[in-house]
């Protein structure tokens, strides 16, 4: 006997086998007596176009025993009807009390929101004394002896008097209702001043938004990298004198802080042919302060600008004109200030801890000139131009930073210095 062709093969189990195109290399076919078996998920029925629905706002349930208060108030009613109806006095008078005590329980607590929510806490006591003082009023001039004969403890009420001051408690209440106007006026005022406050807001940083995209376009090429140009080096300029005059000290020091941690106001070292800034070795570009060239020289656009209370910590503002500028309550941290022109500005209570005021030791530094080169070694004509400047309160200040300030403050700033000066010389002369 033959045997057939499969006999001598055992039947292959049925298998589960996913095709997939593997980056279009074809799959593996499997052997025809296999079971092919897609196991990607079934489609989901698509849902139905959702349909426009008007929903009212949500209520909140009536309780059980408002329910019930009403079902009493309803019932008290209709008592009292009955009473006048059939001439049943007792019946009436009982159906009106009971309505009324039942309708004043359920007043009670929503009147209470209402004084709590509506009225301010200073007014809910200026109310109450109000009352409380025309109250206590109205009962000593009835319980007075003015209003009794002589020897005779009846009291006798004057109602004339008591119109009198009805009349008065109108007034009075008229110039409550005045004042009430007056406030509700001046806290409608107060809530679109802030309004107005925080919309100035918004718009000012989109704005700081925008100079942050065209100053970054200007100076980077497409691949990324800082290749800026003369043209876009005064455009960039001009677009930042032009920001910095229209925003407040918080946009300023904004700008100042991407500027500076951009590298963009730092001199770079740069080909000689091309202008191109060069790599230092490190992931950034090399650092050139006697001969590099900025891509935003601030200039004079510091210049009397009111930064008082500002973060600046690690800014550079180094050859930076801050004249009559107020940095109080600056913080300065590791701020470069050297070469800054700090004539007459206003450092009272500033934070200086680790902020440069010059290049090389205290002993040798000098502030810059305008014709001599700064040595970046010795500290010569490299240091910050304090005179006049207002040191009150300043905050840690070390004793380089002191010895520095008061050899070239002069005489008027010396005596704001914390720590005093005495024996450091003062080589400004004046």
């Amino acid at each position: 006997m033959t045997p057939e062709n499969n006999s001598s093969q055992p039947n292959p189990p049925d298998s589960n086998v996913t095709v997939e195109n593997l980056n279009g290399a074809s799959p593996t076919v499997p052997p025809e007596s296999a079971k092919i078996v897609t196991t990607g998920e079934p489609k989901k029925p698509l849902p139905p176009p959702p349909s426009r629905k008007v929903f009212a706002p949500l209520q909140p349930p009536q309780t059980t025993a408002e329910m019930s208060a009403s079902v009493l108030i309803l019932g008290s009613i209709a008592a009292m009807i009955i009473g006048l109806a059939i001439d049943i006095v007792w019946l009436g008078l009982s159906g009106a009390t009971l309505a009324i005590a039942i309708a004043l329980r359920m007043m009670w607590p929503n009147w209470g929101k209402i004084w709590t929510q509506v009225i301010p806490p200073t007014w809910r006591t200026l109310i109450v004394s109000s009352f409380g003082l025309l109250a206590g009023t109205v009962g000593l001039l009835i319980l007075s002896g003015a209003n009794g004969e002589v020897g005779s403890r009846n009291i006798k009420i004057n109602w004339d008097a008591v119109g009198a001051v009805g009349e008065v408690i109108g007034a009075l209440g008229q110039i409550l209702i005045a004042i009430l106007g007056v406030y509700v006026a001046w806290r409608q005022y107060v809530i679109s001043k802030d309004l107005t406050i925080q919309q100035n807001r918004i718009t000012q940083q989109q704005t700081i938004d925008a100079y942050f995209q065209g100053v970054s376009d200007l100076a980077l090429d497409e691949q990324g990298f800082l290749e800026d140009w003369p043209q876009e080096r005064a455009i960039a300029e001009g677009r930042t004198a032009a920001i910095m005059s229209s925003v407040d000290a918080e946009g300023k020091a904004k700008i100042l802080r991407f500027l500076s941690q951009s590298r963009l106001v730092t001199p770079l070292k740069r080909d000689r042919l091309l202008g191109r800034p060069i790599l230092d070795g490190d992931g950034g570009y090399a650092e050139d302060r006697d001969h590099g060239i900025r891509v935003i020289d601030l200039n004079v656009m510091l210049a009397g600008a009111d930064l008082a209370g500002t973060d600046l910590r690690w800014t550079d503002l180094s050859e930076a004109n801050l004249v009559r500028a107020n940095l109080s309550k600056c913080d300065l941290v590791k701020a470069n200030l050297s070469r800054a022109v700090l004539y007459d500005a206003n450092l009272v209570r500033a934070d200086m801890r680790g902020a440069a005021l010059f290049y090389g030791s205290a002993e040798t530094a000098s502030p810059r000139s305008r014709t001599e080169f700064p040595n970046y070694q010795t500290g010569e004509h490299t240091g910050a131009v304090v005179e006049r400047a207002d040191f009150t309160g300043v905050k840690r200040l070390s004793e380089e930073q002191r010895y520095y300030c008061c050899t070239w403050c002069g005489s008027k700033s010396r005596e704001t210095i914390p720590g005093g000066c005495e024996g450091i010389p003062n080589k400004l002369g004046r």
